[in-house]
């Protein structure tokens, strides 16, 4: 009955690959601007086969040089997805190669190539924040893992110092010239204040969040770094990672999720 479709093992591979760069392409841009130019262009394709399948030559002619066209606009256009999703793919092959699990990872947990983080250090950023907290001092730090931050390091002014909880506050007392933008940070160090971040364009993140927020998922977004943030307004204290942002009850809370984050 369906000896017509002769379907080969290679055709339904070929469908199942389309398929998850589809969803991964949707995972990217979901809740962003867009998702809409995202939906106009799987309903141009869509117009395209169906106008092949009823054979109306113009309007086939139309649309291949619309979307042949269309492809370097494309490019310009998704350029953040773009680089969010090729990074995305070398950090798992980055990682996949040192610990030698592949994507079974994602059933073990993330491995960083980084030092565990010491309970001296894990001490002191945990007291600058309670003391940031309590003084409602804002603050955004950024806690690298294998990702380059390399171009972010590049906006703002190296520091290369010991992990200090003075030095953090004073970091980000709002009257120093260096409080204004990101902290950089490893396991083991500060290396750069006053730093830019990417901004997220996100439409799921809560309006009652600012700027700090905005800016740590963006490099979450776009990296497998994690943040912490305290608010100026609240003082509440939250821990952003994969984009997701985690209001944090306690700083036994932000000091279970360092020690997580890098283990």
């Amino acid at each position: 009955m369906f000896d017509f479709l002769n379907i080969s093992l290679v055709d339904v591979l070929d469908v199942l690959l389309v398929a998850v760069l589809i969803y991964e392409v949707y995972k990217l841009i979901r809740g962003t601007q867009a998702m809409s130019i995202f939906i106009a262009i799987i309903l141009l394709y869509a117009a395209r086969a169906v106008f092949g399948a009823l054979n109306m030559t113009l309007l086939t002619h139309i649309m291949d040089a619309v979307l042949g066209v269309g492809l370097i606009a494309l490019i310009v256009i998704f350029q953040p997805e773009i680089r969010r999703f090729l990074i995305k793919i070398g950090t798992e092959v980055f990682s996949a190669r040192k610990k030698g699990g592949g994507r079974l990872r994602k059933f073990f947990g993330r491995y960083n190539p980084t030092s565990q983080i010491s309970p001296t250090a894990l001490e002191e950023i945990t007291s600058a924040c309670w003391r940031m907290s309590e003084s409602k001092t804002g603050a955004l730090m950024v806690f690298k893992h294998t990702s380059s931050l390399d171009d972010i390091i590049e906006t703002g002014d190296r520091i290369n110092a010991d992990i200090n909880r003075r030095l953090i506050e004073n970091i980000f007392f709002k009257n120093s010239p260096l409080h204004d933008g990101a902290v950089i940070m490893t396991s083991e160090s500060i290396v750069a204040a006053r730093c830019t971040l990417p901004i997220s364009e996100s439409t799921e993140i809560n309006p009652r969040y600012g700027m700090r927020h905005r800016a740590a998922v963006g490099i979450t977004e776009a990296t497998d770094a994690e943040a912490v943030v305290v608010s100026e307004e609240t003082g509440e204290i939250s821990y952003v990672k994969d984009g997701q942002i985690r209001t944090l009850g306690s700083i036994t809370e932000l000091r279970i999720a360092l020690e997580n984050s890098y283990k």
